[in-house]
């Protein structure tokens, strides 16, 4: 079984298998390309640990943990 977005530590990458949000966080994880078969690397944590920068098609996105968590990945 696959892992979750906010598990992945600076520099491991995974691909999306499906998100467990609903409503408005679904459809901002949407919006900010985390569609399945999408490729997702962890690149920093901020000094609290929350948010992380990730990139994600070719952007630096900064996602709060709470959102991170229902991203489900895969290898």
């Amino acid at each position: 079984m696959g892992s979750v977005l906010a598990d992945l530590k600076p520099g491991e990458s995974g691909y999306v298998l499906t998100l467990t949000a609903t409503g408005p966080i679904r459809r901002r994880l949407f919006d900010l390309g985390l569609v399945p078969g999408t490729k997702v690397q962890a690149l920093f944590t901020s000094p609290s640990g929350d948010p992380v920068a990730y990139a994600i098609r070719g952007a630096v996105v900064a996602l709060r943990l709470e959102g991170a968590r229902q991203v489900m990945l895969r290898d």
